[in-house]
């Protein structure tokens, strides 16, 4: 064979492993370039104690974003945010110099120290609320920000919940859309066919939808069980979220902490329980 052939062999083989490379059904979480590094030449996992060492990451839990109702209960007032005051929440963030993180960055950083910005701030949003996509996701837009969906995949295409086209976009976008169960159900309930359930079908839903890996967990009402996180790990969850209560001094992947926003704090009163709390 002659070196003219031989050179259109390679070539046709270099543009069929590039084929093949696109097919791929999954793609990869969403990460800045900066962060893509191959594990293969990361150093040994830190242990609990070292992921506990680290400083705690903000980590900000919103649930509706939207005007009160009229008679509505004061017991929302801690889950509901005016389009107004996540407005200002947001502007206050940048203004104070925070940058957006993923989940995918926040792992990599409490599991092989890899850097995130001088000021991070996780934003996540639970239950799939339309309100999350046309106020959430605008709103962190003016600001770079990307942010954390956790979907509860039983409401996907209900009225006032997001649809499936949306939850694509989200990830297209560079947002994470992750899980936060089937259908809400309490973690520490779960008995029996209730793991597959609410992990795995869940999850493997948003995968469809989004066409990207969905690694990371929220749990519903922050309730968790230390039975319950081998089953989580199991279904091949990287990471997962409580609410305020104290992580696990065990499994600290399992017990990331998050701030609910409620409805009356401004936002210099959000910034400063934000300081406080981590």
């Amino acid at each position: 064979m002659n070196r003219y052939c031989i050179s259109v062999v390679i070539l046709l083989w270099l543009v069929a492993c590039k084929e093949s490379d696109k097919k791929g059904s999954i793609k990869d979480d969403p990460l800045p370039p900066a962060s893509r590094k191959d594990s293969a030449i990361r150093k040994t996992p830190n242990d609990a104690q070292e992921i506990l060492a680290k400083k705690q990451v903000p980590v900000l839990c919103y649930h509706h974003i939207r005007n009160f109702k009229a008679g509505e209960s004061k017991r929302m007032n801690g889950y509901v945010v005016t389009p107004q005051a996540f407005a200002a929440q947001m502007k206050i963030l940048k203004d104070s110099g925070y940058t957006s993180v993923l989940p995918q960055q926040l792992y990599n950083h409490l599991v092989y120290n890899d850097p995130l910005p001088e000021k991070p701030v996780m934003i996540t949003y639970d239950d799939t609320r339309e309100e999350h996509f046309t106020i959430g996701a605008a709103e962190m837009k003016k600001h770079g920000f990307k942010g954390v969906f956790f979907i509860m995949t039983i409401s996907i295409n209900r009225p006032n919940y997001m649809k499936a086209e949306q939850l694509k976009q989200l990830a297209d976008e560079g947002h994470a859309v992750e899980s936060h169960t089937w259908d809400h159900h309490q973690v520490p309930k779960y008995v029996g066919e209730d793991w597959d359930k609410q992990l795995l079908t869940s999850k493997e839903k948003i995968e469809k939808i989004t066409g990207r890996p969905a690694h990371y967990f929220a749990y519903p009402f922050g309730l968790w069980s230390k039975e319950g996180i081998p089953e989580i790990k199991k279904r091949d969850y990287k990471m997962a979220f409580i609410l305020s209560t104290k992580r696990d001094s065990t499994e600290p992947l399992y017990t990331v902490r998050r701030m609910i926003v409620p409805g009356d704090w401004t936002a210099e009163g959000m910034l400063k329980a934000m300081k406080r709390t981590f």
